[in-house]
């Protein structure tokens, strides 16, 4: 295969590319694979048809890596082998790729076939695309059989009534193969499959092969029956969907393998919204109660991530809309079958599953109302708030807000408010950084009052932590507690504490006050800047630390255009100004750097 023609210059890295298509370096031939493209547009669509696509499919004995780079590749050639009337020719290469061991291979390359399938004609799929499905499912080599699973769905909407009688004929084989994996393909398609039938045959039909294989020997294909009643469930009429899907559904939840049990307890919102509220009530509870005492950690924690859901799926009420919750027969069930199984998973042996209900348990707070949710829910809050993981505590931290819009300010206060406290000087940093994120929310709904009472010490005492992470957070933190605030309640609570650092005192705690006042220089009015944060830049500016210095000449840089916006060009020329040129003549090169810089802002 040569490249002839036109400008020699233009066309050397294109013989280069095709080059290395032969090349042993499997890094070569990779790179040149990713650039196909490339070389389909320099030889034009008919020798790309005539010679690279053949030459592609005598290649197709490579590394898997390189196999997987071209099946990606040949789904975006249509347009490069001349357009739906060729894509035929594309079927070749694509059709040994869906042969090959290595699955992510084949998955490609039946990805790349649905792409070329839907730019066929119908003609064209009648005769290219229909046989390679048959002759792929009826291979005695079980990749091939695996890989045709997935090519009914794209195919069977444009052919005539005669073919999809053969391609349904073609499907139920498939789905009682000898073959353990090809029985998952199937089922696995099987969901995808139903949604392109008509509807009279979903009962015929599916029913029976679902039926089937939701009772398969094999737990690898059991698990997937899961995916298709929720397929199924969606599709049926309600009536058809309770007497063929919902036996699966229960069985599949008291399965013998916990990986079956496991994806019911993942999908079980979904299988709620397939099934319908009514159905969720009166015979998904159970299951779901099942699920939740589960003997295996695993199934637990995946149930315990369902709770709020399956309980909103239940009431009606969601987290975004709080209030008192409801009442009736659907709180009942809430609280008489669901709240105890949360009551133990709180208390469970595992921290997966305790870290699981404590990262969703806040949305119950609105399903439940004000008083369940004093009585029931924030006694199990406080229990999670102590407990010795602390994945735990963060995810509980992280979802606060959702109580606090129920439960209301005061008993937010008298409950939670202590504990926030204590884990604002938890031991693991993550802890207290989850919860200094969590304070401009506080401050909003506990007011001035109860916020400096409470909280306005912890802010301060963040600025000189130990962990610079935390400290850059509480600066930022300080920009928004002054919108909520005032700038008055800044001038009382926060600057005093910033302005306190000396050259005498800690390095962390002088190098938190510069980037303090650098990122308030657009928060505060400049009368403040000039009166509390100006002087102690400029003290700042002759620590014995050079890194102190450079970083004081930026803060300088930083304060100097919010001075002279609100009027304070006078103490920028008389107190600034010198102080800078002073850092010009510097030892350090860094603060001569900075010192320039920011003298180009004052003379500008």
């Amino acid at each position: 295969m040569a490249v002839d023609g036109g400008d020699e210059s233009e066309l050397y890295p294109i013989a280069i590319l095709i080059d290395e298509l032969k090349n042993e370096d499997i890094q070569l031939r990779l790179n040149s694979i990713r650039r196909l493209s490339t070389i389909a547009v320099a030889l034009g669509a008919e020798r790309t048809r005539c010679e690279l696509v053949p030459f592609l499919n005598d290649s197709i004995d490579d590394e898997d890596e390189v196999l997987l780079a071209m099946a990606e590749e040949l789904g975006k050639f249509v347009a490069h082998v001349g357009g739906a009337q060729h894509a035929a020719c594309l079927i070749p290469p694509l059709e040994t790729l869906c042969t090959i061991e290595e699955a992510s291979v084949r998955e490609r390359a039946v990805a790349s076939f649905n792409e070329v399938a839907a730019a066929l004609s119908a003609d064209h799929l009648l005769t290219h695309f229909v046989p390679l499905v048959k002759r792929l499912a009826t291979a005695d080599w079980f990749t091939s059989r695996i890989s045709a699973c997935s090519l009914f769905t794209v195919a069977y909407p444009r052919v005539p009534p005669a073919t999809r009688s053969e391609l349904r004929a073609t499907f139920k084989v498939l789905c009682r193969d000898d073959t353990p994996m090809v029985r998952r393909a199937a089922s696995s398609a099987l969901g995808g499959f139903a949604g392109v039938l008509e509807r009279e045959l979903l009962k015929t039909e599916v029913m029976p092969l679902f039926v089937a294989l939701a009772s398969d020997e094999q737990d690898s294909v059991r698990l997937l029956a899961v995916e298709n009643c929720v397929a199924l469930g969606r599709l049926l009429p309600p009536e058809d969907a309770q007497a063929a899907v919902l036996p699966a559904t229960r069985s599949a939840a008291s399965d013998k393998s916990w990986r079956v049990r496991y994806v019911v307890a993942e999908q079980f919102v979904v299988l709620c919204d397939a099934l319908g509220p009514q159905v969720t009530h009166s015979e998904l509870v159970p299951a779901f109660v099942k699920l939740l005492r589960d003997n295996e950690p695993e199934v637990r924690t995946a149930a315990a991530f369902q709770v709020t859901g399956v309980c909103e799926r239940l009431t009606g009420v969601s987290e975004s809309q709080g209030g008192e919750g409801v009442s009736g027969p659907e709180l009942q069930v809430v609280l008489s079958q669901l709240l105890p199984c949360v009551q133990e998973l709180c208390a469970d042996a595992s921290q997966h599953v305790r870290a699981a209900i404590a990262s969703v348990i806040m949305g119950l707070a609105p399903v439940l109302g004000k008083a369940h949710t004093i009585s029931s829910l924030l006694p199990l809050v406080l229990v999670l708030l102590r407990d010795e993981y602390p994945e735990v505590r963060l995810n509980v931290i992280a979802r606060l807000h959702a109580v606090n819009s129920v439960i209301g300010v005061e008993l937010l206060a008298q409950s939670l408010l202590p504990a926030v406290v204590q884990l604002a000087e938890d031991r693991q940093w993550r802890v207290r950084l989850a919860i200094i994120e969590y304070v401009p929310l506080l401050a909003q709904q506990l007011g001035v009052e109860l916020f400096d009472a409470e909280l306005s010490k912890l802010c301060t005492a963040w600025l000189a932590d130990c962990v610079s992470t935390i400290r850059e957070v509480a600066i930022a933190n300080l920009k928004k507690l002054i919108a909520v605030f005032g700038v008055e309640w800044a001038q009382q609570r926060l600057l005093p504490e910033v302005a306190s650092a000396r050259p005498g005192s800690a390095y962390h705690k002088r190098m938190t006050a510069l980037l303090t006042a650098r990122l308030l220089a657009e928060t505060l009015p400049a009368e403040v800047l000039a009166s509390s944060l100006l002087p102690l830049t400029l003290e700042l500016a002759k620590d014995p630390v050079p890194n102190i210095r450079f970083n004081a000449a930026k803060t300088l840089g930083a304060l100097v255009p919010a001075l002279v916006r609100g009027g304070q060009a006078a103490a920028v020329q008389s107190r600034v100004k010198p102080a800078l040129t002073a850092l010009l003549g510097d030892p350090d090169t860094d603060v001569q750097f900075y010192a320039t810089q920011a003298l180009e802002l004052v003379q500008n």
